[in-house]
């Protein structure tokens, strides 16, 4: 059984786009929706530096494009299950036909610049905690007021607060945390302080007409599989200040039997960690074209 997971934010990187850009067929269907999102993608995913595409306004539907464009040129499958970190979410929307890849574009575009202006009105960050009990870790961030906003399973958690607390948090790291980094992010994203966010994406949200997934779609609220779009839809709106649960994700896989895990450009994070916490499940990344022929491989033995 295969499940194809789309990354979130902070998985971009300058140029990452271009060599996906030189398929067939490809540069003219990001320059559409550059188009229709008022956003040059295009420019964004082959020439703009690191400070550019940190922009949350500008790296969400960069990735969302993404990951569309890469599964896109798998050619057409049909995974056993799908699921996405963060912004991810709304690729695997698109993956299990709750969304048309216009509808998800459009939604992640108004989600980036709520996310963005929520972000302005504060200096907040986030921080990856590697090592260390998870359970001591969270107690530990809550000591300092910084909310577990992600939960990666494999001995990752990550913090997110203000400046100030996460300055606190590395002069003070939890017992059994060997490293703590600070992420390429504009804010602390899935906490409070992105509350401004979900009124703007609940009207957006409000005139999309979802479909039901036609697979399997794991929600990263708490693992679950959701059945209705209405409820994917509801889901998308309320993950923005909501923290991310890709370890209950993870458990969820294997419920489900998954046996490979397929991660869609600009792949790599998901990946990395399946390979520690599911062991025994066959992991790819596409992180370029030259990863397609193997990725083919694999959707051929487990989808």
């Amino acid at each position: 059984m295969l499940v194809l997971v789309a990354p979130g934010q902070g998985a971009q990187t300058p140029g990452f786009l271009t060599e996906w850009l030189d398929l067939p067929g490809a540069a003219d269907r990001v320059a559409a929706w550059s188009d229709a999102l008022g956003l040059d993608l295009v420019h964004y995913g082959t020439k703009a530096d690191a400070d550019a595409i940190r922009d949350t306004a500008v790296a969400q539907p960069l990735l969302v494009a993404a990951g569309l464009l890469s599964a896109a040129a798998l050619g057409d499958i049909t995974p056993g299950a799908v699921a996405g970190h963060s912004v991810g979410e709304i690729t695997a929307a698109a993956f299990a036909g709750v969304l048309d890849d216009g509808a998800a574009l459009s939604l992640v575009r108004k989600r980036g610049l709520a996310m963005a202006d929520a972000a302005a009105i504060t200096e907040t960050g986030m921080a990856a905690l590697l090592g260390g009990d998870p359970e001591v870790t969270v107690a530990h961030l809550e000591k300092l007021g910084l909310t577990p906003a992600n939960i990666n399973g494999a001995g990752q958690v990550v913090a997110a607060g203000t400046k100030e607390q996460l300055a606190a948090l590395e002069a003070d790291k939890p017992e059994g945390v060997r490293k703590v980094v600070v992420l390429k992010v504009a804010g602390a994203f899935h906490t409070h302080h992105m509350a401004p966010a979900v009124d703007t994406l609940a009207q957006a949200a409000a005139g999309l007409t979802p479909g039901d997934p036609k697979v399997t779609y794991v929600s990263n609220k708490d693992g679950r599989a959701v059945p209705t779009g209405a409820e994917v839809l509801e889901r998308l709106v309320g993950q923005v200040a909501n923290p991310v649960r890709w370890d209950l994700c993870m458990e969820t896989f294997k419920e489900l039997g998954v046996t490979a895990l397929l991660e869609v450009c600009p792949g790599g994070t998901l990946t990395g960690l399946a390979k520690r916490a599911l062991p025994g499940v066959k992991t790819l990344a596409l992180k370029t074209p030259a990863d397609l022929d193997a990725a083919r491989e694999l959707v051929a033995e487990h989808a």
